[in-house]
């Protein structure tokens, strides 16, 4: 197990490049089970949670090729349509398979996923979909067991916009009977993403990034080619370390119509930002950051995946803010931890009352999931002495390469094996 060594040494600066979107290629991955001809994909992002659904799909039997960022899957001869246990435990991505694997086979037997520690996931939205499809659905030992002869499309109704359950029907829905109608949908770009990969194998959708999607089932789907989007959160999270340094960066590979939310924000921290078709500048001026107030709400409003990150930045802030988490009732785990390195933050339920100051101090710290662990490293990087960050697997989970990256703008990071 690895820990993390940050050292405070002043302001970021310099490029950075994107990698690819985690929760963008692991759809575009179980998409592949929908077609029996090969589909490849690019700007694949070299993180754990890739490794393990990579892994899911050669142990049932697809022929899978990775040269850098550049994926090819065949599952043209699937042995297998079980997800275990063992594999599926480290990560939630895992139930996006069911979808695909009991429209085109028949059979799904998908454990139920595991994780980051930060509240509860339910699978309902998923299960519910899937039996008004006419899917015949039990959970036994820890397992998501399903059959069905053919799904039939039907007419959908999310009590919550869930992405993976949007993501989930949609793919099972390309090769049902009729049409199927999903409202309350996710409107995450993750989401519209997807369709634009499922249309380049031959589904009929429409609807993708609206709150109502539609899907004209087809016989068979074939393969295709298709590139990953930049990683919306990676950006985010380096343009919040940038600001909380009070540096000044330029993040290249990204595309900031995913961001403007969280744009909005930083420029209320006073932050100067500027942007193209593919980039954004972050100049904080070498001031310390304003307080902003934060609700995390679904897309297009501000995301649950950036809400640690602020709850640092505004730590480090001038004034006072409130942080409001709606989506998962358990994602405040690294307020403790920023406690330890003198943030003042007092937790009211589910909103973090804080008080900014103008330094924070190294301690050893302890990542609790993937976006706790990216609050930490911010805070180390704007904190006197060395901060040791145990745990750092969690970051791996979502992060590609992020000690080099943060080494390219002037870090000083050393990664250290505990075991």
């Amino acid at each position: 197990m690895d820990k993390l060594l940050i050292t405070g040494n002043g302001p970021l600066q310099g490029e950075v490049a994107i990698s690819g979107a985690k929760n963008a290629a692991l759809p575009a991955i179980a998409a592949c089970l929908l077609s029996a001809e090969a589909v490849h994909i690019s700007n694949i992002p070299a993180v754990r949670d890739i490794e393990t659904a990579l892994q899911l799909l050669e142990r049932m039997g697809c022929r899978v090729e990775r040269d850098g960022t550049h994926l090819s899957v065949d599952a043209s001869q699937i042995t297998s349509v079980r997800a275990p246990y063992e594999l599926v435990r480290t990560m939630r991505g895992s139930i996006l398979l069911l979808g695909p694997l009991l429209s085109r086979f028949g059979e799904a037997d998908v454990s139920l996923p595991g994780g980051c520690a930060i509240g509860s996931r339910p699978v309902n939205e998923h299960i519910t979909g899937l039996e008004r499809m006419g899917a015949e659905i039990r959970i036994e030992a820890g397992y998501i067991k399903a059959k069905s002869v053919r799904l039939r499309g039907a007419h959908i109704a999310f009590d919550v916009p869930s992405v993976t359950a949007t993501e989930n029907i949609m793919m099972a829905a390309t090769l049902a009977e009729g049409s199927t109608v999903i409202e309350n949908a996710a409107r995450e770009p993750e989401v519209a993403d997807l369709a634009i990969m499922l249309g380049r194998m031959g589904a009929q959708i429409t609807g993708a990034g609206s709150n109502t999607i539609t899907i004209e089932g087809v016989p068979h789907l074939h393969g295709a080619t298709h590139r990953v989007p930049p990683d919306r959160i990676e950006t985010g999270t380096f343009l919040v370390a940038a600001a909380a340094t009070r540096g000044k960066i330029r993040v290249l590979d990204t595309n900031p119509a995913h961001l403007q939310y969280v744009l909005t924000k930083l420029e209320d921290a006073g932050a100067a930002i500027s942007h193209g078709e593919n980039w954004i500048q972050l100049d904080s001026q070498g001031k310390q950051p304003l307080a902003v107030n934060v609700t995390t709400a679904p897309y297009p409003a501000f995301p649950t995946d950036m809400q640690a990150q602020f709850v640092t930045l505004n730590a480090l802030a001038e004034g006072n803010s409130t942080v409001v988490e709606t989506i998962f009732e358990n994602r405040f785990m690294h307020v403790a931890e920023l406690q330890r390195m003198g943030a003042n933050i007092e937790l009211q339920g589910h909103t973090a009352v804080i008080q900014g100051c103008e330094r924070l101090q190294a301690a050893p710290v302890m990542a609790t999931d993937l976006r706790a662990s990216a609050s930490l490293v911010i805070a180390a990087l704007a904190a006197d002495g060395e901060t040791s960050i145990d745990r750092v697997y969690h970051l791996d989970r979502g992060y590609d390469n992020i000690d080099a990256k943060l080494a390219r703008l002037g870090a000083l990071t050393r990664r250290v094996s505990t075991s």
